[in-house]
Order: structure tokens, then C-alpha cells, then sequence
């Protein structure tokens, strides 16, 4: 089935923990001949890739703080929305208004090293079960190391969370009211394929600046040979380079919704919350 899928990159230049994070160069003696591109320009490049994504824009804030994304956005070509500073609910929803979505896809920006067979695996599976699912992930639970977030939820389900949800930690982060309503909301997950879960030893997000250190080391030995090096070669670099793997070591499992799971409830023991694919997914 066909639809207009929108993939939201959300993107900020205030962010508490390391401020100005999408902005940094991923720069190195091998990668000066792209003249300091940012963290969110590489983001944005390996998102395009997606072959499933209809349109892909970077949502940043109203504030005038950002005016540096916007700008930045239009000097590489990408589209740039501006909403609600801290109401990330209310900046999807009227991202997926504005550009007439079928259903929005959530990304951070803060995952520059995502795989965009990976976002494919979460929307073929959204698209594959198109009306049994109200909203499909690959974080809940997650399985594949933090840093490689997809979730997908039609423009109905988003319509419907962001008139009720009230709760100021359900709209900083968009999905939480879904997931506190299992009852209410059918939960697609897909799981990594190989039946591991790295979610809590591998950490591929930039929240800190161990994070940029460890993710611009991945850069520095991966992108000469392919820019878009994909998920497996990450994981065979860090394989026979361990001390890359490391870097960041002090922060695996710390992530944002750990400060929620109390208020969280889990979800229902049933086999359609969960799908393992195959090889060929």
C-alpha cells in the first residue's frame, strides 16, 4: 500500500547535556575535505537513504536559537520545520499536517550513525501490516544498540495522542502516551535479527561528549572507504577495535526514558507485540 510517509528528524541547538551536539564537525585528518559538516548534515544524508521514506525534514524550534539550523538547512538543501520548543508532540504533529502526511516517522538527530536499512525494516513492517498496528518501533522494547531509534505512527494515531495527551514528559517525547496506553493502541516492535540485544551494551547516541568522541572515531576509520558504511561495519570495527568501542563506555544503558519507566506501564505478554525478522526482512 502506498502512502505519504514523513520522516521527522528532530533537531536542536539547546540541548541540556552536550549544547550545540547536531552541530558539531565530524571532522579528522581523513574527513577535512568535507570543510566541518555537522553531526545533523551526515544524520540527514544517511536518513535520505531510506528507500521507503516519502520526504524527509529536519523539525527544529521556534526559538531563536535555532535560527542556525534553519540556516544551515537551507545551505544543504534540506527541508526545515519550526515548531513548538519543548512540545515535540505538537512540532510531529503539525510537521505531518504541513506536508499532508499518511503517517509520521519519528528520528532524533542525535543518531548519526543509524543505518537506513534498519529505518526500512521498521516502515516495511508498518507498511506490510497496514491497519493491525497503531504504531510500530524498534525501541519497545529495543534490541539494537541505542542510537538506531525508528518509530512510525499514522497521522490518525498522532491526531488522536496529541489532543489527549496532558502529561509534560508524554509531550517532550512524542510516543510515551502510546505506550502508556496498550490497551488502547496496538504496539508493533521489531526486534534485531539476530535474535541479540545490544540496547544496554552498545551505545551509538550523542548525548555526551564521549558519545561525539566515540562516534567521530567511527567516522574517522569508516567513512574514507564508504560514506554511508552500514550498521555491520560498525559492528565489525568495534569488534577488532575495542578500545573505540569504549569511549563511551561509562554511559551504556543511560538513556532518556529510564527517569520514566515508573510512569511507564509494560506491555501486554502477547506474540503481535513482537516481530522477529528473518535475514531477508
Amino acid at each position: 500500500m502506498s502512502q505519504n510517509i514523513l520522516i521527522v528528524i528532530q533537531a536542536r541547538s539547546g540541548s541540556t547535556r552536550l549544547p550545540f551536539k547536531v552541530l558539531k564537525p565530524l571532522a579528522g585528518k581523513i574527513l577535512k575535505p568535507l570543510a566541518g559538516k555537522t553531526v545533523l548534515y551526515h544524520m540527514v544524508k544517511r536518513v535520505e537513504r531510506s528507500a521507503l521514506a516519502g520526504r524527509v525534514v529536519v523539525a527544529t524550534t521556534t526559538d531563536p536559537g535555532d535560527d542556525i539550523i534553519e540556516s544551515l538547512c537551507r545551505e544543504d538543501g534540506f527541508e526545515c520545520f519550526r515548531g513548538h520548543p519543548a512540545d515535540l508532540l505538537d512540532r510531529h504533529y503539525s510537521a505531518g499536517i504541513k506536508y499532508n502526511a499518511d503517517a509520521v516517522v519519528k528520528i532524533p538527530s542525535d543518531c548519526p550513525l543509524i543505518d537506513p536499512q534498519i529505518i526500512d525494516r521498521v516502515l516495511r513492517y508498518h507498511l506490510d501490516n497496514c491497519g493491525r498496528f497503531d504504531y510500530v518501533s524498534n525501541l519497545h522494547p529495543p534490541t539494537y544498540p541505542d542510537g538506531n531509534d525508528v518509530e512510525i505512527m499514522p497521522m490518525q494515531v498522532l491526531e488522536t495522542v496529541w489532543r489527549e495527551a496532558e502529561k509534560e514528559f508524554e509531550r517532550e517525547h512524542t510516543t510515551p502516551f502510546i505506550w502508556n496506553n496498550p490497551e488502547r493502541f496496538r504496539i508493533g516492535n521489531v526486534t534485531w535479527e539476530t535474535g541479540l540485544d545490544f540496547s544496554n551494551i552498545l551505545r551509538w547516541v550523542l548525548d555526551y561528549e564521549e558519545d561525539y568522541q566515540f562516534i567521530a572515531a567511527v567516522y574517522e576509520e569508516l567513512y574514507h572507504a564508504n560514506p554511508f558504511f552500514g550498521f555491520d561495519d560498525v559492528l565489525q570495527l568495534l569488534s577488532i577495535r575495542p578500545e573505540i568501542r569504549d569511549i563511551n563506555n561509562m554511559y551504556r544503558g543511560v538513556n532518556w526514558y529510564g527517569q520514566y519507566l515508573h510512569e511507564l506501564k509494560p506491555l501486554p505478554c502477547h506474540e503481535e507485540f513482537e516481530l522477529r525478522l528473518t535475514e531477508n526482512g
